[in-house]
């Protein structure tokens, strides 16, 4: 399952997250989102979990919670709407 993660401190990387979230099971990987132009942190992410059991608890165990002092926002990801 894909995990849509927000609200993350700039400071954060992947390992943290993988690390975050592999309490709830096996993580394949953590992307965060970063600028194009100057390499920084959007503020969200994605996590993908392969079983969907270990995401949903996730999902269910860590929206809300603080992570490096803010209140993370994490829900399924769902995909993405084309812009027109």
């Amino acid at each position: 399952m894909n995990i849509y993660v927000s609200n993350l401190s700039a400071i954060l990387n992947s390992q943290d997250l993988t690390k975050h979230f592999s309490r709830y099971g096996t993580v394949a990987s953590a992307n965060i989102v970063t600028d194009k132009f100057t390499n920084q942190s959007k503020g969200f992410a994605f996590i993908e979990m392969p079983d969907d059991r270990e995401a949903q608890k996730a999902i269910t165990e860590l929206n809300g919670t603080l992570l490096d002092g803010r209140s993370i926002v994490v829900n399924e990801a769902r995909p993405r709407k084309d812009r027109y």
